[in-house]
């Protein structure tokens, strides 16, 4: 059965790029036929072929067969052997976020009654020194919050070679050998304790399984961007995600996070070498977790994803620039997978999956040629021949305009047809309820649609610049992430999107002189490009959430019902806060007299 749906998606793909290939024939040889037309079509058809398969995989999520829930193992039988390290992997992160959420799960997990089976150790890899100090502040609040049994551990590393997974590695090899599972966060990840334990059942109960992965929502969005980033995840990427299970079997994902593992299959599978040769290429693999999936699928230990575990929670970036920062890491480590296709023992869907990676961020600069391509096909095409034979009467090239309707509208369909039917399906399941009704979820996905069209143009182009980097031999290294995220201002978003503007003035313009049939085709690209300053400033700001949530637009559960834990982080930092407060202010009580040298009493401002 899974061989057959495999088929089906790649038949189903192929069968779309054929179709788009026919059609775009049509349309570029009505004027002739020349070199530029064969790479026009050469990249329609790459390019239809992978929009097809993400279709794929959300017709599979929407139309497949209801999902068995795995078998579970009662813990109360497991008793010790169930130990399990929970751990937390920082970088130049705000403690006071990590370590309240740290705080929060430590609670939730006190009321499962599994607690005793739990350890909490912050990995951290900072570098900052002012971070550093901050870290080991609050991780004695962490240390005086969680009560026994659950304890907490916090290190530094000094050498932070291997970047997250180096650090991963170096606890296995140290700490290992005391815990028979590891669940992997990350700094901003949240999670139910019931959903680590419901975890730790399903481990338990198959023995050969060595990944769990879980699918977390994003949380915490304040921007609109974020917001629809949030309300993308909450809805769309379940059906996505029980698709792309259904797809992979048990050579699933690993993302990185929210997942647990097996420590001895982990150990075993996952030591990962340094490419030879320097960065882009070489060097430490960046997107290691999909490569830790393959290896532990190499050695037969089961790779899943769980797509009805809730209760997983992640933050995510508040806006475009730091989402770009963030995917030009995955472009970099992706594009390193070319050198692991070929790699000994592999299973030929992991190697599939590798390549599926690669043209995740390919796709981008292959749209862009495409419509380099057809601005410039006009000065290669061959001079019309109006009278081809003389007993003929005059032959005139046709505008094949609707068979090109017909490319875009298809095209089109596979973009924002599997949404569009997702939020049907949530109003026929009664899911829509969750998220404020079925008309608060259509309005929502509209306008998600709606934005995320609007964007694409901008996000294209960061990823296209961030491959051709790559290819050029700039390494992108490994940036600490700004979860907090931060109002984007005219002037550096203009900064950061310029040549972006720039690219998007040459687009109509070279289409206005070298191609006018183009030229409104290409507004909907290439005005999006010219005003992307304003809409990356406007969509990084908290009014523009605050907007949407009056509205009644992209809600999500989690922002109507607030998850227990998320209430108990809250609590967390609330009291920890106070704390804060007041031993500031009582050492502002005490000044030391610059005179003598002794604390004296300090006067407050309302004393004068």
């Amino acid at each position: 059965m899974l061989a057959l749906r495999r088929t089906i998606s790649i038949l189903f793909a192929a069968f779309v790029a054929a179709v788009a290939s026919r059609l775009a024939m049509d349309v570029f040889f009505a004027d002739g036929t020349d070199w530029v037309d064969f790479v026009r079509i050469a990249l329609c058809a790459a390019t239809a072929a992978w929009i097809a398969w993400g279709a794929s995989l959300a017709l599979g999520g929407l139309f497949g067969a209801r999902d068995r829930t795995p078998p579970r193992a009662s813990l109360s039988q497991s008793g010790q052997s169930a130990r399990t390290a929970i751990l937390i992997p920082v970088y130049n992160e705000d403690p006071r976020a990590t370590f309240s959420s740290a705080a929060a799960m430590a609670e939730s997990l006190q009321a499962t009654g599994h607690a005793d089976l739990f350890d909490i150790a912050i990995l951290s890899d900072t570098r900052d020194p002012e971070i550093a100090a901050e870290e080991e502040e609050w991780f004695r609040r962490l240390h005086a919050e969680v009560a026994p049994p659950v304890k907490v551990f916090y290190r530094r590393r000094t050498d932070n070679s291997g970047k997250k997974a180096g650090n991963i590695g170096d606890f296995v090899r140290r700490h290992g050998a005391r815990y028979t599972y590891m669940l992997i966060l990350d700094a901003d990840s949240l999670m139910e304790g019931e959903t680590i334990v419901e975890m730790l059942r399903r481990m338990e109960a198959e023995p050969k399984l060595g990944l769990l992965q879980t699918l977390p929502k994003i949380v915490a969005a304040r921007s609109w961007f974020a917001r629809a980033l949030q309300f993308s995840a909450s809805l769309f990427s379940p059906i996505f995600t029980r698709g792309l299970a259904r797809m992979q079997g048990q050579e699933g994902p690993f993302w990185g996070h929210n997942a647990m593992v097996r420590t001895n299959a982990f150990a075993e599978s996952c030591g990962l070498p340094a490419l030879t040769g320097t960065p882009p290429f070489g060097g430490h693999i960046l997107s290691h977790d999909y490569v830790e999936a393959a290896l532990l699928s190499r050695k037969g230990w089961i790779v899943r994803v769980d797509a009805d575990l809730d209760g997983s929670f992640e933050e995510g970036p508040q806006n475009v620039i730091d989402y770009a920062k963030r995917d030009r890491r995955w472009c970099q480590g992706n594009l390193q997978h070319i050198r692991l296709v070929h790699a000994p023992g592999l299973k030929g869907w992991n190697r599939f999956t590798f390549l599926q990676g690669v043209m995740a961020y390919v796709s981008s600069p292959l749209w862009m040629a495409f419509i380099a391509a057809s601005i410039v096909a006009p000065l290669f095409a061959p001079p019309p021949e109006y009278f081809p034979s003389p007993y003929l009467p005059a032959i005139f090239p046709r505008a094949e305009t609707a068979l090109a309707v017909t490319l875009l509208v298809g095209v089109g369909g596979l973009l924002i047809g599997p949404k569009l039917l997702i939020a049907l399906r949530s109003g026929l399941a009664g899911e829509a309820r969750r998220f404020g009704g079925f008309i608060a979820v259509f309005a929502s996905t509209l306008s998600e649609i709606i934005w995320s069209s609007i964007l694409a143009p901008i996000t294209l182009m960061y990823q296209s610049r961030s491959v051709m980097q790559i290819l050029f031999g700039m390494d992108g290294g490994w940036p600490s992430s700004d979860r907090e995220g931060h109002t984007i201002s005219l002037p550096e978003a203009f900064k950061a999107s310029w040549w972006i503007v720039l690219t998007g003035i040459v687009m109509l313009t070279g289409a206005f002189v070298l191609a006018p049939a183009l030229f409104w085709w290409l507004t909907p690209i290439a005005v999006p490009q010219m005003l992307s300053p304003l809409l990356i400033s406007a969509s990084s700001t908290a009014w523009s959430g605050r907007i949407a949530a009056r509205c009644g637009l992209l809600l999500t559960p989690e922002e109507l019902s607030r998850p227990a834990i998320m209430r108990t982080r809250d609590a967390v930092l609330a009291r920890w806060r106070l704390a804060q407060a007041e031993e500031e202010a009582s050492s502002e009580d005490f000044a030391e007299d610059p005179q003598t040298g002794k604390a004296e009493p300090a006067f407050s401002a309302a004393q004068g």
